[in-house]
């Protein structure tokens, strides 16, 4: 089985993971685990892409554990890919292009001025969500029973993406045809 397979089906049942692992293991012999997946993740991303997530989602991992427990550093950690992404993204406003318009530019090189513009806009929208599902995500780890948090952050989250996803693509659809 490919890395990329491997790491996508550890990451997106890590929440199931963690909760099933918490029931039945002590959390220092969980986090071990979750090294592992950052590293299959780091060897997988062979465009480096990723890798501002990972480390930043490890540096938080390690940070949370050692202020408080190895079980709130596991919890964090779909918080910390949050905010690894905001940064990922957010900073991207800063460049000459942003991660979206990078994207878009893949598919339609000559990507006109109304496209750039909405990429911004797209990329803001991204940023905006990471930060309230982050936000949420955190409150389910400081305030809901672990029940909560895997379903919010195993399922309710993924629902999430994939809503804003297909929003997204709906409004491009009407932006383009208004051009």
């Amino acid at each position: 089985m490919p890395i990329r397979v491997l790491v996508t089906l550890l990451t997106l049942s890590y929440p199931f993971l963690v909760y099933w692992g918490l029931h039945s293991f002590d959390a220092l012999v969980l986090l071990p685990a979750l090294l592992v997946i950052l590293l299959l993740r780091w060897l997988g991303d062979e465009k480096g892409r990723d890798r501002v997530v990972i480390i930043s989602s490890a540096i938080g991992v390690l940070a949370v554990t050692l202020l408080w427990d190895a079980q709130l550093g596991l919890k964090f950690y779909p918080v910390l890919v949050n905010l690894g992404l905001l940064i990922l993204f957010g900073s991207s406003l800063f460049a000459s292009q942003t991660l979206i318009e990078r994207l878009a530019r893949i598919k339609e090189p000559d990507l006109p001025r109304e496209g750039v513009a909405y990429t911004r806009k797209v990329t803001r929208a991204w940023c905006l969500f990471f930060v309230l599902n982050a936000a949420v995500s955190a409150a389910t780890v400081l305030w809901a029973s672990d029940e909560i948090w895997m379903l919010y952050n195993g399922l309710i989250a993924y629902i999430l993406i994939g809503l804003m996803l297909a929003v997204e693509w709906l409004v491009r659809q009407r932006v383009r045809k208004q051009s």
